[in-house]
């Protein structure tokens, strides 16, 4: 079955010049890319979007972090998407992550590690929702 998530280039493989060889990793995975934007988080979009993590004590750093620079947000569609999508991003400490994957490859640290994916259905549906309000897609 087709499954959509939702992936982020962060601010610091976008500043360091990856978006084009993350973005060709993705497609070499067989996932086709339904949407894509450059957005730039100010601190409340940044704090929505993160929610979940706001009682964390790396909260403030992962804000700051996520609105020190543009980044890139795009819904992904194949078979399996999320599971697949985190397969290949690899681990979230770029320090432990497989090699060949993204976070390996383009990740400093557990904080600036590349990308974002989602990691459920329902984490899907929300950030999906919050980042793309106005995509609208036809009825499964």
């Amino acid at each position: 079955m087709q499954e959509k998530t939702l992936c982020i280039i962060k601010p610091d493989a976008y500043r360091a010049g990856n978006v084009g060889a993350i973005l060709a990793q993705i497609e070499e995975n067989q996932f086709r890319i339904v949407a894509l934007k450059l957005i730039r988080m100010d601190k409340e979009k940044a704090s929505g979007f993160y929610a979940v993590h706001r009682e964390k004590p790396f909260f403030g750093d992962l804000i700051r972090f996520m609105t020190s620079d543009a980044a890139v947000a795009m819904i992904l569609e194949r078979e399996g998407a999320i599971v697949a999508l985190r397969k290949i991003l690899g681990a979230t400490d770029s320090a432990k992550a497989s090699q060949g994957t993204i976070r390996h490859r383009f990740g400093t640290s557990v904080e600036k590690n590349a990308v974002h994916g989602s990691d459920s259905p329902e984490s899907a549906a929300f950030e999906i929702r919050y980042l793309f309000p106005d995509v609208q897609f036809p009825p499964s």
